[in-house]
């Protein structure tokens, strides 16, 4: 059998699948998230342990031997490690919001531009280039005292195998200090940041992604084992976005929107980023929003609904939800995709005492799509586009997401990073697995043509809502006072 392994924020889990690309078992284990005055910190030991975990029970439960293992994970953050891999203090999660004054400065001065316009990364909050520099600032000695600020994924391949270095991957290098040319670390970035007399601390980037073998911790030892790509590309992977113009929406806790692509663009406003590939001269064109499912799971547990309820609710109320409309930008460190404002936040507009719950819940899947609409045109969307991550389980959901999207969605189930992370190591060792009949979509979704045309007028207007919501934040801002609230 074939074994993917996705590190995942909330969830670390392991798959299985035969060599048609058939999922044989999943194990899961939920890891927690520290969240305290705006920093989001994750335990190392704990995030390893529940990989061990899930792989002893996904190999006591499938009694197959293990040709090949993929690794995969989160990306972004900062996991400082010492030379062994063991954990100098708690990773800082990409989530974490403690790096946004120092954005801010970087945005007004042209730091952030810069970087960009060398790298196509627009740098947010929770990546490493405004952590390590926050770091520097404020814990100089957790920095003195790490060999290295690596990835979720590249702590647990280190571990697993016992390599005597770390490394990292260009997938993972993408964010923000990786020249997408020369597929190597752009020096003037690391200047631009202040972070110059901290080079050393950047793993090195393995290209091709780094193999290894296990030691024994979790699968048997001596497997084949391959360190990467990320999650985004490795859900890409897995669900076949591998064409020039195709495209992959993620619908989990953030909304990520890909797009394969050869093209090298780094004019326009700056958000986003172009992630490297195993394929010199293939990327991915990213724009990760900040909030997917997560905007749903507040306005569920706000109203006191199951989602198991959802479903119904969306066939309770039209299109338009009654009026009521929904900027899905419910993250403490705004939104980083397909613009970075860290100050941006939710608006909900045209409720009344005779709204619903179900009035509530569309709007907010409807604004989603919205804002996933806005990502897809931002990233060059040409081609056809799949649809994976938890918001594929409501088929209400994703019937409402290909009207407002107006076109066909690509659905692609079950364990679709871990399926990516299993092809790219199977690539890399050489091993012949047919990837069309691993990515095969579970559905196709087709949009409702009168729906459709309903919903472009109503992108339309949120688009507008939204340059009135910034608008508003920017000038709040310049008084010196907070950005829009919930309720604008």
């Amino acid at each position: 059998m074939y074994v993917g392994i996705d590190v995942g924020t909330s969830m670390v889990k392991a798959a299985a699948f035969d060599g048609t690309g058939r999922e044989l078992a999943v194990e899961a284990r939920p890891v927690r998230l520290d969240l305290h005055g705006g920093r989001v910190e994750q335990d190392m030991e704990e995030v390893y342990g529940a990989v061990v975990t899930v792989l002893e029970e996904l190999t006591a439960r499938v009694a197959e031997p293990v040709e090949l293992a993929g690794l995969t994970g989160q990306g972004d953050g900062v996991w400082l490690v010492d030379a062994d891999g063991r954990p100098v203090r708690a990773a800082a999660s990409w989530m974490d919001g403690r790096a946004h004054e120092l954005l801010d400065r970087w945005l007004a001065d042209g730091t952030f531009e810069a970087v960009f316009r060398r790298t196509g990364s627009a740098m947010f909050p929770g990546c490493p280039g405004p952590l390590l520099a926050w770091l520097d600032r404020h814990e100089p000695k957790s920095l003195d005292a790490a060999a290295a600020a690596v990835y979720c994924k590249d702590m647990v391949f280190q571990r697993l195998t016992g390599a005597a270095r770390v490394t990292t991957d260009v997938s993972d290098a993408s964010m923000p200090f990786l020249d997408p040319r020369t597929r190597t670390y752009d020096e003037g970035v690391l200047e631009l940041l202040g972070l110059a007399h901290r080079r050393d601390l950047l793993a090195p980037v393995a290209d091709p992604i780094a193999v290894g073998r296990t030691r024994g911790e979790g699968l048997p030892p001596g497997v084949p084992v391959t360190n990467g790509p990320y999650d985004l590309p490795a859900s890409a992977l897995g669900a076949g976005v591998t064409s020039p113009g195709d495209g992959l929406l993620i619908v989990g806790t953030c909304l990520a929107a890909l797009v394969a692509t050869t093209d090298l663009d780094l004019s326009g406003e700056p958000a986003g980023l172009y992630i490297s590939t195993d394929r010199p001269g293939h990327r991915l064109r990213a724009l990760p929003a900040m909030v997917g499912t997560a905007a749903l799971d507040w306005v569920l547990s706000t109203t006191g609904v199951r989602h198991e309820e959802v479903d119904g609710l969306l066939a309770e109320t039209p299109p338009g939800a009654h009026g009521v409309r929904v900027l899905p930008y419910f993250a403490p460190s705004g939104e980083r995709a397909p613009f970075v404002d860290p100050h941006l936040r939710a608006e909900l507009t045209g409720v009344s005492l005779e709204s619903t719950r179900a009035d509530l819940v569309r709007a907010v899947c409807e604004g989603i799509g919205y804002a996933a609409r806005h990502c897809l045109e931002a990233a060059g969307l040409t081609g056809s586009l799949a649809v994976c991550g938890g918001g594929t389980r409501s088929p209400a959901w994703m019937r409402l997401l290909a009207d407002v999207l107006g076109r066909p969605l690509r659905v692609v189930e079950g364990e679709v990073g871990a399926r990516g992370a299993v092809l790219a190591a199977a690539e890399r060792h050489g091993v012949p697995l047919d990837a069309p009949a691993w990515t095969r979509p579970t559905t196709i979704v087709e949009p409702d043509t009168r729906r459709a045309a309903y919903y472009a007028e109503g992108y339309a207007e949120h688009l507008d809502r939204l340059t009135q919501a910034r608008g508003r934040g920017g000038r709040e801002r310049a008084d010196g006072s907070r950005a829009a609230g919930l309720f604008g």
